[in-house]
Parts: C-alpha cells; structure tokens; sequence
C-alpha cells in the first residue's frame, strides 16, 4: 500500500512540476472564475428568467475583463480584447450567451446542448433547421462555459445537467404539454442529453423528449482523466497553479475555449461512466426500450471521443424504435489508409458486414475507390442488404476525414467554415486557416490547424435533420 501511495504521489508532483515548467504564464483569463450558476441553486422551481438574470451578473464580471489586460495581450487574435479580430462583436451578437429562436408556427420545442469548453454558437445552424420546421429552439450556455476558461475550473457535470433539466421545462411550457420535445446535443452536450433521456424515466417531474439529435455524442473517453484531476489538486498551492491545466494557450476563438483546464476532462470522464453505468443498468432491467429514437451523426475516425463507444456501449443496445446512425467515412480516394489505424479501418467494415440490427445505419462513403463522389449507403434496421443513394456531393481535394468538431458547421459558417460569406465583419475566419511552413513558429500547434472545422457534407445532415423532425407530429 506504502508502495503504491509513493509511486501515485510522485507521478501528482512530477506531473505538476511538468505543468509549471511546461505551460507559459498564465493570463487573466486563467485566473477569474465567475460566480455562475450551480446544481445547488438549479432546483425544480429555478425559472428561465432567473437564469437568464444570472448569465447577465456572469457576463458583467467577463467584460470587466479588458480593463486588466496589459499592452502585451492587446493582440489581433485575443478574444479578450474588444479591438481584435476574434472579439465575438463581430459575429453580429454574443454568442456564446443562451440564445433562443422563435418559429412562424409553433408546432414544438427543442433544447440543444453544446460541447465541453464550447458555447451556444455551435448549435446555431442546427437551431435554425429546427426553427424552420416549426420548433421553438432553446440553445443553452452550459455552467463555465462561454465565459472564461477558469470557469471549468469548478465546474461539475451535475451543474450541466441541472442546467439541461432547467432548459427542458421551460421548452415544455413554450410548446404545451402535447406537442413534440427535442433534445440535441453535441459532443459533450450529447452525452449530457441521453443522460438526461435516462434519468428522466425514473423522474417524473422532468419532461421526457420525444426524440434525441445527437452530433458526435461523447458516449466514451479515455479514463486518463483522472490522474490529470488528482494532479490538479496542487493547484491551490500558488507554486503549483498552472497543475490545474492540461492545456494554456492563447484565446484566438471567439466562442471556444482553446485551453483546457484538467477539471474539465475529469468532469467528462466522470459523466461518461455515468452514463454507461446508466444504460447497463436499463439494458438489465429491460427498460432500454423506454428511451426515445435517436438520430446521431458521427464521424468513422474521431481524436475526441470514442466511435466504439457511439455503436456498441449505445446503438447495439438499443430496441427497434426508429433509431438511426449516420457514419462519416474516411476518403478512401485521398490515398491515405496506409497510414491509419487498423481500428478505424475495420470498424466500419463490422458495422457494414451484412448483420442485422436493431437500427437503421447509414454511411457517407465513396461512390468507389476511384471516385470522390458520396453516395449515402444505408441498411435498414433489421435488414442485411445496403442500398446507395448518390447524394451530389463529393470530397473537397485535400481532405482525408471529416473531424469530431467539423460535423454541426457548414462550409459557409463565418468563422469555421472554409467558405464563409463575407459580410465586411473583419472577422478572422479560423476555417479558412490552412498553414504549411516551418515547425515551431506558430503560437499553436499545427494539429489544430490541420483539423477540418466544416462540414462539407451538412446538405445532407440538414436533409436528414428536416426529415427527422418533419415525422414529429
């Protein structure tokens, strides 16, 4: 036990040395933790006004912010500083604060939840889908985020998902007792809407969706979390301050977070389990049939969460509800298999063998081998046999994957995509950033250049999205 207790303390203290040595000095921004809102406060009578009041007291202490920047973070590329060209004024309106959007005809309500470190900007293609069809759309800003990155630092997922069940009886007032309810979420946010979908079939107060919209759900991460968190802890120790972050880097995006504080994967890790403790527990009482349909969008290779973890610990167990799951393949014409994982490789290869499921799959793939053309290969649940349709959508040159970041963007958003409208904004337009050059230059790493943060086959998902919510009467 002495052995043990030696070997864990001297991988938390050599973990916080590194991260002293490591991460540059840490700014404003890694300091100030707003007073947000909490699971503690979210009870079942906290009102959607009250939260909108209290987003209003968080966002002051936010834009009190630039008072206390020095010459040196007056950059062009600093979030934080209201001149630069990524300050979120020049999307048009905050958005990393909760938004709502009204139909001409309200026929439903839909709350859609985003991803960690993330904000309300990442639903807001989706929300004006939904909108168009009929539903009132409530994005919701989780705790901590939208604000500062210190504000992961004593976030909880009970916090989220408080926040989540807050969200969803106000959609319910919105849109009556009988009429259609939503819930989306992305990444994170879809690990936080199924288990919302969960814990509301033994809550009787929480209004239950009648659909689920996920996109890139977070069913399952690395459990490398939790030695991150315990090193964290010496960050109360001013020497050790910087322990608390995996990442600390410069704030360019206006409405993400680029550093990542430990907390924040802990928290991830944590809810996961959760939630894979959830639906093994329905899976052996039987009543994994009581969950709603669920529509979900994911990409074959994703460096954030596990697509494993998306299809078996999720799909495999579900009933023959109408589920349906939208695999992003690779592009097999941009002559890169050779240098990918044999897992991602197979993977699809199992989910495409000709077995029976309890769900319909569908995958976006190439025509052929000798062709960037997309064809939509889908097998109807219960069924053996594929059919393709061709969508008249092809590979973008020079793209070997689609990202688990990319999938809720169109090619046209006017900060992630790679063909943003020009509105005159002077927005830096982060999508449009395709460096090749010399290492070590950059003031991030070239990894999160090389991401693609649009998707270009969104023609499709809106498609699908339109349909999927049309079925709702």
């Amino acid at each position: 036990m002495w052995a043990v207790l030696l070997v864990l303390a001297t991988l938390v203290i050599g973990g916080a040395v590194d991260a002293r040595r490591r991460h540059p000095d840490l700014k404003p921004w890694h300091e100030l933790i707003p007073d947000d809102v909490d699971a503690g406060e979210l009870g079942d009578d906290f009102t959607f006004e009250q939260w909108l009041r209290r987003e209003d007291a968080v966002f002051a202490q936010v834009d009190r912010l630039e008072y206390d920047l020095v010459k040196a973070d007056q950059t062009p590329v600093n979030r934080y500083f209201a001149s630069s060209l990524t300050h979120y004024s020049r999307l048009g309106r905050n958005w990393n604060r909760t938004f709502e959007l009204e139909p001409a005809d309200l026929r439903g309500a839909a709350v859609l939840v985003h991803g960690l470190t993330d904000s309300p900007y990442s639903m807001r293609a989706v929300a004006e889908l939904l909108r168009e069809q009929g539903f009132y759309t409530l994005a919701l800003r989780m705790p901590g985020h939208g604000t500062v990155p210190a504000g992961l630092i004593d976030a909880d997922w009970a916090d989220w998902l408080a926040a989540v069940r807050m969200g969803m009886r106000h959609a319910r007032q919105r849109a009556g007792p009988n009429s259609p309810l939503l819930l989306v979420g992305y990444s994170n946010g879809g690990a936080l809407a199924v288990k919302y979908a969960t814990e509301a079939l033994d809550r009787p107060q929480d209004p239950r969706p009648s659909r689920l919209l996920l996109l890139s759900p977070m069913i399952g991460v690395t459990p490398a979390a939790r030695l991150a968190w315990w090193i964290s802890r010496l960050g109360v120790v001013p020497y050790f301050e910087k322990a608390r972050w995996l990442d600390v880097l410069p704030e360019y995006n206006p409405i993400k977070y680029n550093s990542f504080p430990a907390n924040a994967a802990f928290q991830t890790a944590s809810l996961t389990r959760a939630l894979l403790r959830d639906l093994t527990r329905l899976d052996e009482d039987g009543r994994i049939a009581a969950l709603p349909p669920m529509l979900t969008f994911q990409s074959a290779v994703d460096a954030t969460v596990s697509t494993p973890a998306v299809v078996h610990a999720l799909y495999d167990r579900l009933p023959s509800n109408g589920s349906e799951l939208v695999l992003f393949d690779l592009n097999h014409r941009a002559g890169i298999n050779a240098f990918v994982r044999a897992d991602d490789l197979t993977l699809v290869e199992r989910l495409f063998d000709g077995t029976s499921r309890n769900y319909r799959r569908t995958l976006l793939t190439n025509r052929s081998t000798d062709s960037t053309d997309i064809v939509a290969r889908t097998i109807e649940h219960g069924e053996r046999s594929f059919a393709d349709r061709d969508l008249h959508l092809s590979w973008p040159p020079g793209v070997f994957s689609l990202t688990h970041i990319a999938i809720p963007f169109p090619v046209d958003d006017p900060l992630y995509g790679t063909d943003p409208v020009e509105d005159g904004s002077g927005l830096f337009r982060l999508g449009r950033l395709n460096p090749r050059g010399e290492r070590a230059v950059l003031i991030a790493g070239a990894d999160t250049f090389i991401r693609l943060t649009s998707n270009p086959f969104f023609p499709y998902l809106a498609e699908r999205v339109r349909a999927w919510a049309g079925e709702e009467k």
